[in-house]
């Protein structure tokens, strides 16, 4: 008897070891380490799908809860750790310590401005991979939107304070960063590193250059209007064209999106002499680093820390004995030069890398198209929140900064008419923003100086 069963448990006993090495690791952790079924018995079907059910409802579970927590550690491995930059993130926290011990405006305006820069950075990241997913279109618009919430944040917040010349000389400096600092890198970087003449899409160039003469329009008149004491009623007709043009503007805008989603899309289609088949394989290769979800998620998270930090920086400037005076430099310089630096640090980066890979019309959009979105939108829409929180937030913004604004669009317009560049215009356009860093850096703001006293 012993020696009939024997194959018996033999064979069973190896059917037994070729159902579990079908299983994955997985599964086997799932398993008994000892079977209540005896070893000489067999396997009947009923035995291993009532196993292999349990165990699979096991490995379900535990797979799904391992695969989010994955999906997780993934997304913020490449959000907070794939760029250099990120090195900066722990000054923000240093700013709010230091804030909270030592109360020193100096410091914490230096470390907040520093931590807000990757920051900035990683939020222009988060919405090129929404771009993913929406188009091109709407991702360019998006980029634009996203790209200038810094300076939206830190505008509001700075209004909500009353500080309504920190908000003005802000984001004139947004526009002016953009137009010399941001654009004169992309086409210096892009002419040195390709070594020739590059070209871009004129008409979109065009277009852009003409709202932004429409901007300054929309602010000279009220600083003329001031200046030349013709007002009908004194002290209150500036304001009230002010908000009258804010609203023209903001109307000129959304026609201006309009146009740009819907009738004239091969208009701004980007031009490249030199494009071959191999370079639309290389565009179609592109792929999103996280989902969109994702995408939806970093943008919030990102926004709120962002906030958070403007607020510890605008009440910074706002002491008197805060960052002007600590660190010696006028609040003009302050406000004009070193915050739209932070502000622009995503499109700063964007733009440049583009440029180098002979991708200019993407630099001018991201560049001309952030300064148009700031002159027409931005603005315009301080004022109309200015006046509904009562402040007196009106689009003069004194003849210093309001000729400096229409130099420089008249220079940036000069250079981009003929519809190509090259690493001259751009080294051009850098040595402007020297000479107005310096002319900012010795002028007084008087209106600024009269805020700090409360």
């Amino acid at each position: 008897m012993a020696d009939t069963d024997s194959p018996t448990s033999e064979f069973d006993l190896h059917l037994e070891m070729d159902s579990l090495a079908g299983k994955s690791s997985m599964e086997l952790e799932g398993l008994p380490l000892f079977s209540s079924r005896p070893i000489g018995r067999k396997i009947s079907s009923v035995d291993i799908t009532t196993e292999s059910g349990i165990v699979g409802h096991g490995s379900e579970n535990c797979g799904s809860q391992c695969i989010i927590l994955r999906g997780i550690f993934r997304s913020i491995k490449i959000a907070l750790f794939s760029n250099k930059l990120n090195l900066l993130v722990p000054f923000g926290p240093s700013a709010i310590l230091v804030d909270k011990i030592t109360k020193n405006h100096g410091w914490v305006f230096f470390l907040s401005l520093v931590g807000i820069i990757p920051l900035a950075e990683r939020l222009g990241w988060a919405t090129e991979q929404l771009a993913f997913f929406t188009g091109p279109t709407v991702g360019g618009l998006l980029n634009a939107t996203f790209g200038n919430a810094t300076e939206m944040i830190i505008s509001m917040l700075a209004l909500q304070n009353g500080m309504i010349r920190v908000v003005q000389q802000s984001l004139l400096g947004s526009i002016l960063s953009n137009l010399l600092l941001v654009l004169g890198c992309a086409l210096f970087g892009g002419g040195l590193a390709l070594r020739r003449e590059q070209v871009f899409n004129k008409p979109s160039a065009a277009m852009n250059s003409g709202l932004l003469l429409m901007a300054v329009m929309g602010l000279l008149f009220p600083a003329v209007l001031h200046y030349t004491r013709t007002e009908l009623h004194f002290g209150k007709s500036e304001l009230a064209l002010s908000r009258f043009s804010s609203c023209i503007m903001l109307v000129a805008y959304v026609a201006y999106i309009f146009f740009q989603l819907t009738s004239q899309k091969n208009l701004y289609m980007p031009i490249n002499e030199e494009e071959s088949p191999t370079d639309e394989n290389s565009v179609d290769e592109e792929v999103p680093d996280i989902s969109k979800w994702e995408s939806i998620v970093w943008l919030f998270t990102l926004t709120c820390f962002i906030s958070i930090l403007s607020q510890y920086l605008v009440n910074a400037i706002e002491y008197f004995q805060g960052a002007s005076v600590a660190m010696n430099i006028p609040v003009a310089f302050i406000s004009v030069i070193l915050l739209p630096i932070v502000g622009n640090a995503a499109e700063h980066a964007g733009a440049v890398m583009f440029a180098v890979k002979d991708k200019l019309d993407i630099s001018l959009g991201v560049a001309i198209g952030s300064s148009t979105q700031i002159s027409m939108f931005v603005i315009p829409f301080t004022v109309v929140v200015g006046w509904i929180m009562g402040l007196p937030m009106d689009l003069n913004f004194k003849l210093f900064e309001t000729a400096t604004l229409i130099m420089t669009v008249l220079v940036v317009a000069f250079m981009l008419q003929e519809g190509t560049s090259n690493y001259f215009k751009g080294l051009m356009l850098l040595l402007c923003y020297l000479i107005v860093a310096a002319s900012f850096f010795v002028h007084i703001d008087e209106d600024s100086s009269q805020e700090d006293h409360p």
